[in-house]
């Protein structure tokens, strides 16, 4: 009776199609309009303003703008974590690197434009990314988590110590990106209940200044797409199928053939490249850098963005970036306590949901297995102690 009603759960379980497998069965057309949708409702969600997700007492653009930086460097750390399996936890240095480049060329240092030190702020990190990777990728585990630590805190106190880097004070200055200044775009008002059009609060399109932070939003949320094309493109291809063999078994891997250290050196240098990009957007929005915007605090959140969303699936960390930046702004009305309501966040995530809020599906798949594997089995000895 108890071995028919387990077959029946779990034949009842294949049947149950998730959101997410309804979605890929969906034609690419379809596919297509969805993911058109929701890039424009992400474009327009801080001229929208939503009272429910709005922060109230904080520019919302400047929120979604750190939201979308959380998520690029969220996409870049995937990439070792999740991808190559690697514990990075110096990651804050590839972006203190990528906006240092930017603040060093476009400042009192140099009269690069802006989009022009973009490039070489990217290929600077990544150097650094390969610097450390060569001489450090022969560790595993514990030991290259100890390296990369040491690796963000030996960035940090070289900034902090370098007296044309601006030492402890910084640089300021940082050239902004180009603007285009073509139309205005009115905000919605929900003062009333109900969205009103309000053309006494505008936004220029696109105009990069000090006091509306949206365009910069825009220009973050386009790299974002950008970044998300390629992360597919090669994690489809025999790099990704590589960097998988190596996060599962590093060892069996070397065996079938994998130059493990080659992909991994190039896991780093790629998630360096991300890095650096993120640190180039956020030291055009700030046009101000100092060693204390890159403290190993950074470092610990990017980490928990991509445990939280699911390492190795980039909505996942995506959604998970999105909760670790948000929250905090969301509930800074609650001064003293919103540090405690967050860390409650990730406590009750990790206890419920240990893989992530959204898995990759090769993990979801292998629970789904276990499970089924374990209902046989429970249901054979169920059997054999009747018999």
């Amino acid at each position: 009776m108890s071995s028919t009603a387990s077959a029946s759960g779990s034949s009842s379980a294949r049947e149950r199609r998730s959101f997410r497998t309804r979605i890929s069965a969906l034609p690419k057309p379809a596919k297509l309009g969805l993911m058109v949708l929701a890039a424009l409702f992400a474009y327009a969600l801080p001229l929208l303003e939503p009272p429910f997700i709005t922060t109230p007492g904080t520019d919302f653009g400047g929120v979604l703008f750190t939201v979308a930086v959380y998520m690029l460097v969220a996409l870049g750390l995937n990439i070792v974590v999740g991808y190559a399996g690697l514990l990075d936890l110096g990651y804050v240095a590839f972006y203190a690197v990528g906006a240092y480049t930017v603040a060093v060329l476009t400042s009192e240092h140099g009269n690069w434009p802006y989009l022009l030190a973009i490039p070489m702020a990217v290929g600077v990190a990544m150097l650094s990314g390969l610097a450390l990777g060569a001489p450090t990728l022969r560790v595993r585990g514990d030991y290259l988590a100890i390296v990369t630590l040491g690796f963000g805190e030996i960035v940090r106190l070289t900034l902090v110590n370098t007296p044309w880097l601006g030492s402890a004070a910084g640089i300021a200055r940082i050239d902004r990106p180009p603007s285009i200044e073509l139309f205005t775009i009115p905000h919605l008002n929900w003062d009333t209940g109900v969205p009103l059009v309000d053309f006494g609060q505008t936004t220029i399109f696109v105009r990069f200044g000090v006091l509306d932070l949206i365009p910069y939003y825009w220009l973050a949320l386009t790299v974002i797409i950008l970044v998300l094309f390629g992360d597919k493109l090669i994690k489809d291809s025999r790099v990704g199928r590589s960097w998988e063999a190596t996060r599962e078994d590093e060892d069996a891997a070397e065996l079938m053939g994998v130059p493990t250290f080659r992909f991994k050196l190039l896991a780093f240098a790629m998630g360096a490249f991300v890095g650096g990009l993120s640190g180039a957007l956020f030291a055009g929005r700030q046009g101000f850098v100092s060693p204390q915007s890159f403290l190993l605090l950074l470092s610990i959140l990017f980490v928990a963005a991509v445990v939280v969303g699911g390492q190795g699936n980039r909505w996942g960390v995506m959604i998970g970036a999105a909760i670790v930046a948000y929250l905090p702004e969301r509930f800074r009305g609650f001064e003293e306590w919103r540090v405690m309501l967050f860390g409650a966040a990730l406590i009750v995530l990790a206890i419920y949901r240990p893989q992530g809020i959204l898995p990759p599906r090769r993990t979801v798949r292998a629970r789904r297995m276990e499970q089924e594997i374990e209902e046989l089995e429970e249901g054979t000895e169920e059997e054999g102690a009747r018999g």
